[in-house]
């Protein structure tokens, strides 16, 4: 609306460290933001959402994927799919993979309790068996020896291993190397399908599997991240994401002429094509349509589908990747499923 845009970071941390994302909410809510891009953590937003609703300041997350944020509030949104997209997709990956018998280590948080969920009832609903990680076998995400838990899910006699974890892999996959597990028929999830070339020797991961939400940002969209990022990247995984949330707030500001976050939560959903309208994918020929008077498609970059009636993306990609033989991760393919 002919006025600058300030940006202002702040730290969301992580499950372990609540008081930091509280502390960063109260900074931006006491600025004035029209909209908080974030947390990153499921976890991590479900501490804060009551409070960033209760100011009626919007939400909006480009990497929660738990099934218990979907249609939480009116002032939370996300461009990331929930765990049910992408656990239909891994779940069927590793069923049409040949495996029958799937152990899952998972750490007792909401982000690996839900994922974990939506595995267990697509493979069940296929006819395998979840013989490991079914409720009550979670482990702590603050320990920091796994060796009890790995040879408890080599003990279940699996075909095949799912670990749900964040930095708790690096500790997790010597553990199931040392016990001599075939590291092909381990898979990941988003939360650590990710670059391990400086963390283990040549060709420990060769051959593993993981998922990540959305598609594969192309080599144009990957040189503007970098472009603006202070150091070169090693991972896209949510950039895409990143993006489309900050635009679909700006939009969503534009169409409702105001910068509140009444406002903006008033007009995201149809500025992401709930409505309809003509397609757009650039904020400029977005804003020209708009101001036009006409309603808008904001055709993602992610590939994630417009915002339905749980302010969940509708539809969303989620991309399959490959282990190789350096330990980092190589796409395949993407395949696209309803939320």
């Amino acid at each position: 609306m002919g006025t600058p845009v300030t940006v202002e970071h702040t730290d969301s941390s992580d499950a372990d460290n609540p008081t930091i994302a509280s502390a960063s909410v109260d900074k931006l809510i006491g600025d004035g933001a029209a909209a908080i891009v974030g947390a990153a953590s499921s976890t991590v937003s479900l501490n804060v959402v009551d409070k960033i609703a209760k100011n009626e300041t919007v939400m909006i997350s480009p990497a929660n994927t738990s099934t218990a944020l979907s249609g939480y509030s009116p002032f939370y949104f996300r461009v990331a799919p929930p765990d049910t997209v992408q656990g239909n997709v891994l779940g069927n990956l590793i069923v049409e993979d040949g495996y029958k018998k799937i152990g899952v280590l998972v750490f007792n948080e909401d982000y690996g309790t839900s994922l974990r969920d939506v595995i267990k009832e697509t493979v069940e609903s296929q006819g395998a068996e979840l013989v490991y990680g079914n409720s009550g076998d979670e482990f702590d995400p603050k320990a920091s020896n796994f060796s009890s838990d790995v040879q408890a899910v080599i003990a279940a006699e699996p075909d095949a291993i799912v670990v749900i974890a964040f930095d708790q892999t690096k500790q997790i996959v010597p553990e199931l190397v040392g016990a001599g597990w075939d590291m092909s028929k381990v898979y990941m999830t988003d939360g650590n399908t990710a670059d391990y070339s400086a963390d283990f020797d040549a060709g420990v991961l060769e051959g593993a599997q993981g998922t990540i939400p959305g598609a594969f940002p192309d080599d144009a969209f990957k040189d503007r991240l970098n472009s603006v990022a202070p150091s070169p990247l090693d991972s896209y995984a949510y950039g895409p994401e990143s993006y489309d949330a900050t635009i679909l707030v700006a939009l969503a500001a534009q169409r409702g002429q105001g910068t509140d976050g009444v406002t903006v939560q008033e007009n995201l959903a149809a500025v992401s094509g709930s409505n309809g309208g003509e397609d757009c994918n650039a904020y400029a020929d977005c804003l020209a349509l708009l101001e036009d008077g006409s309603e808008i498609n904001y055709v993602t970059v992610a590939g994630s589908g417009p915002l339905n009636d749980q302010n969940d993306p509708s539809s969303a990609f989620i991309g399959i990747y490959k282990f190789l033989n350096d330990n980092t991760i190589e796409w395949q393919s993407a395949k696209e499923g309803q939320a």
